[in-house]
């Protein structure tokens, strides 16, 4: 479907009860930007869409008024091995990786651990 441009309205985790440890752990956002969906559509379906579909219309969004909740992202270039709850792989060129969090509109840091 991705070949001839139909792209999901929203994108979510791999993770549910069958995998909790494994190997899906994060949000498939990378495995579609590695399939050909452009970069501005998987944000959207990952944050505005899935907001709009969840009617959790406050969130999703930097706008003025929003909680201001956001995940620092970067795209990484090289060579990714993507495993799917199955054991199916794909080998991509691309990860999006968060460099941060920003929770009510500030940047969020770790307590260092004792």
């Amino acid at each position: 479907m991705l070949a001839n441009g139909f792209y999901p309205d929203t994108i979510s985790s791999d993770v549910h009860a069958l995998c909790i440890n494994g190997p899906a752990f994060d949000q498939v956002m990378s495995k579609f930007l590695c399939l050909g969906m452009p970069l501005g559509d998987v944000i959207a379906a990952s944050t505005a869409n899935a907001a709009f579909a969840a009617r959790r219309l406050e969130l999703g969004s930097l706008k003025p008024g929003s909680p201001g909740d956001a995940t620092i992202l970067s795209v990484k270039e090289g060579r990714f091995d993507y495993v799917d709850i199955v054991g199916e792989h794909l080998t991509g060129n691309r990860r999006i990786v968060a460099e941060g969090v920003v929770i009510g509109g500030r940047r969020w840091h770790p307590r260092p651990s004792n």
